[in-house]
């Protein structure tokens, strides 16, 4: 294996031209890939490869491929909160008081006609990594934003249903602990690697 890569590493560094040495380089697979000049005048390419999973049991293997097809389903949908977010916030802090209230409930309206034909064809897994991605994605959980733009009472309501179906919208994204696996198919995910 180690001799397939230097191999692999040496037609790499042959077939690049010399004019890109001196600048970074885009390579599949690699968090990080750049040319550098030793003290002998020799080309060195640095690749800083991006981590690989490897799964002794079948059942991790599965867990991981159900949850790649879940991040590639409702990873735009949570990127698309996170920019809608910022253009409601830009959009209140221009209301006043009185109007926001009606903007905010407007708002709600739109999103469940647009949103809810999408929500109810996902599982409950796909929602619950759905969750986690919008507090990646805006920094708060789906019922800190609901409490913000809404009320106590009716983020109350939305987590009692959320409960009801099995998931919590109080969820919260830990990348260095329990969703370090999902964070990693997120970045492969960004890098267009899935």
């Amino acid at each position: 294996m180690l001799r397939i890569t230097l191999i692999a590493l040496l037609l790499l560094a042959i077939a690049t031209p010399a004019e890109a040495q001196s600048r970074r380089q885009r390579v599949r697979g690699a968090s990080a890939a750049r040319w550098e000049v030793d003290s002998r005048g020799d080309s060195v390419l640095h690749i800083t490869l991006l981590p690989v999973n490897i799964f002794h049991r079948t059942r991790d293997l599965k867990n991981y491929q159900k949850m790649v097809r879940a991040v590639k389903k409702v990873y735009p949908l949570a990127l698309e909160a996170s920019r809608r977010m910022a253009s409601v916030d830009v959009q209140l802090s221009e209301l006043k008081r009185r109007d926001r209230k009606r903007y905010t409930e407007a708002m709600e309206e739109a999103l469940k006609e647009e949103i809810t034909p999408m929500l109810w064809k996902m599982t409950r897994y796909e929602g619950k990594i759905l969750l986690k991605l919008i507090d990646r994605e805006t920094d708060f959980t789906v019922y800190q934003i609901i409490k913000d733009y809404r009320s106590g009472f009716t983020a109350g309501f939305y987590q009692m249903l959320a409960r009801m179906f099995g998931n919590n919208l109080k969820l919260q994204y830990d990348p260095k602990g329990e969703d370090e696996m999902l964070e990693q198919i997120v970045l492969y995910y960004k890098a267009g690697l899935l």
